[in-house]
């Protein structure tokens, strides 16, 4: 996916139109190597803002939180044998979960790529 095509949070997650979730390039950076991935369970209703899955790095743990209201639809179960995808690839083979986007007037209200770079000081 390319990233001018995505809509970005405060909290450094990425969501596309269809509803797949991932973390910015510029929160992998921050965290470094990714060394465990903690994904949500298929089917689970999740709030906007709410906790959708946690990524352990070597520095830290940090929550991945929902862009946006929805049923989790698909989950990329191929982080829990290779987390560094999440590095590697952090806008493609590295998405975290699918959601089933319940509003999508909350998609509208988030940052663009070119809004979410001036907020990191890009």
């Amino acid at each position: 996916m390319k990233p001018q095509d995505l809509k970005f949070t405060k909290e450094h997650e990425w969501i596309s139109r269809d509803g797949t979730v991932g973390i910015s390039d510029h929160a992998q950076h921050e965290l470094g190597d990714v060394v465990f991935v903690e994904l949500p369970k298929v089917g689970v209703e999740k709030a906007q803002g709410s906790e959708l899955g946690v990524l352990e790095s070597v520095k830290s743990v940090s929550s991945v939180y929902s862009p946006v209201s929805g049923s989790v639809a698909k989950i990329n179960d191929k982080l829990v044998q290779t987390p560094e995808l999440v590095n590697k690839d952090p806008y493609g083979e590295g998405w975290i979960a699918q959601l089933k986007i319940s509003d999508m007037q909350q998609l509208a209200a988030l940052m663009t790529y070119d809004q979410y770079q001036a907020f990191v000081g890009k």
